[in-house]
């Protein structure tokens, strides 16, 4: 896939030094190693058993293939930040993590754009409650507005313009180099919504030319 970025705490610097530049290369290998192909697979998939399981928007294949992929290479799954059991669950864990670098993929809810750019602040700073990891980088993987617009995601999910507008006023919050990156929309195809059923829609593949993005 193709992505912008932006490097926050001069996150895309420090990345390219000895002790995390082996992890920044396997992050951008696993992006741009995933293909058209393969999101049109993954997707259609869903649905090969019963129409109805096929998901309204790109976000469930890009999350699997991306979880696929960083398992592979060896990161770490649902991570816990902190140790305390009172501190559990989705809310307390990290997508990815290995060695020093901590992932939130996030095609979330735009309300929760601030704890999502807060998390690997938590995972790399010290705490009173006590730690499960401790990152020293974070990187946070979301969707540009054309892949929002082009992969049929709801009108809701954050964006990755949107999450650039909340580092202003989260600077003295947000301690931690943080390289925030946009992926960006299928180049052969795009997601068109099909009211399938009253209550359920599906996501279908329309193969365009470059003129019709």
């Amino acid at each position: 896939m193709k992505y912008k970025h932006h490097s926050f705490r001069h996150s895309g610097v420090i990345f390219h030094e000895p002790e995390f530049v082996d992890q920044f290369y396997e992050i951008i290998g696993v992006i741009e190693g995933i293909t058209d192909e393969d999101l049109i697979a993954k997707h259609n998939g869903y649905g090969a058993a019963n129409i109805e399981h096929t998901p309204m928007s790109l976000s469930k294949a890009i999350n699997n293939l991306l979880k696929e992929r960083f398992i592979e290479t060896g990161w770490h799954e649902e991570s816990a930040i902190f140790q305390d059991n009172q501190y559990q669950g989705d809310t307390w864990r990290l997508d990815f993590a290995k060695q020093d670098v901590s992932i939130e993929v996030a095609f979330n809810h735009s309300s929760v754009i601030a704890w999502n750019l807060l998390k690997p602040v938590l995972a790399s700073e010290l705490n009173h409650v006590n730690k499960a990891i401790q990152t020293k980088i974070g990187v946070l993987i979301t969707a540009t507005e054309s892949l929002k617009r082009m992969g049929g995601f709801d009108g809701a999910v954050g964006t990755y313009e949107k999450y650039l507008e909340y580092l202003p006023p989260l600077n003295n919050v947000l301690t931690v180099p943080l390289f925030i990156i946009g992926l960006e929309a299928p180049d052969t195809f795009r997601i068109q919504q099909h009211q399938h059923a009253p209550r359920k829609k599906i996501g279908k593949v329309l193969f365009v030319d470059h003129q019709s993005r």
